[in-house]
């Protein structure tokens, strides 16, 4: 029996990770805490902490784990530059797995978009298109920026240099090296994410589309039950599906 805490319990992501958590008896719900609740007091009911909550939170989280030897999966996004470092210093202390998306086919999505630009190679254009529901606070999605990501890592490129969100005015042709990138908001939508291989003649474009946040929190869960059998490092879903 795996023993879990949920911060930003009282969210959505935290209230679907209770529900699918009662219907895996392998799995329990120790304790569940929200804002203003203190991870402290909790922290020896679990064996792991899963973290769906703000981005300005899962550093000092993580860090908690730490000192309690704990396991810990991240799965919000957003995080500033200094906030990651920190939760990414804390990986020879303990098992964390940091994923931008706990999504199975989402990280196929990843997986398909490296071999894509692998093979197609450097005359095709990249544009990276995600729509979310009109809540969401960041942008891009940090699933977005995961794919954007592989696509410079493939072209040997620094993400920073090529980026172009979004384009308005007089802006000039688009130039061969950078990567669009272009958030939508609307609705109740789960979470959109397309890939754009444009080249003249042709187009290759790989989507998915998530229309419940039941596959995040099952892929969460399954990184749960993963990682607390895992030696300190840090780890992605890729790693939990052993797609590497």
């Amino acid at each position: 029996m795996t023993k879990v805490i949920i911060t930003g319990a009282k969210g959505r992501m935290g209230k679907m990770l209770i529900a699918c958590t009662a219907k895996i008896p392998e799995l329990q719900v120790a304790a569940e805490i929200d804002a203003g609740d203190d991870l402290r007091s909790v922290i020896g009911q679990g064996d792991v902490v899963i973290d769906f909550s703000f981005h300005a939170a899962s550093a000092e989280f993580a860090s908690i784990c730490a000192e309690h030897k704990k396991a810990i999966v991240i799965g919000t996004t957003g995080h500033s530059g200094a906030d990651k470092a920190k939760i990414v210093s804390l990986k020879s202390q303990i098992p964390i797995v940091l994923a931008t998306n706990f999504s199975t086919g989402v990280n196929t999505l990843f997986w398909l978009t490296r071999k894509a630009a692998e093979i197609l190679g450097p005359d095709f254009d990249l544009e990276v298109v995600e729509m979310h529901h009109r809540l969401k606070k960041d942008a891009p999605s940090g699933t977005a920026t995961t794919l954007a990501e592989i696509l410079a890592d493939v072209r040997k490129q620094q993400l920073s240099e090529v980026i172009r969100h979004g384009r308005e005015g007089i802006v000039g042709e688009r130039t061969a090296t950078e990567i669009g990138m272009h958030s939508l908001r609307g609705g109740d939508v789960v979470g959109d994410h397309t890939v754009i291989f444009a080249a003249n003649g042709e187009r290759v474009e790989l989507t998915h589309k998530a229309s419940t946040r039941e596959t995040f929190a099952n892929g969460a869960l399954r990184a749960a039950q993963w990682v607390v059998k895992q030696k300190p490092g840090l780890y992605d879903m890729q790693d939990v599906l052993g797609l590497k």
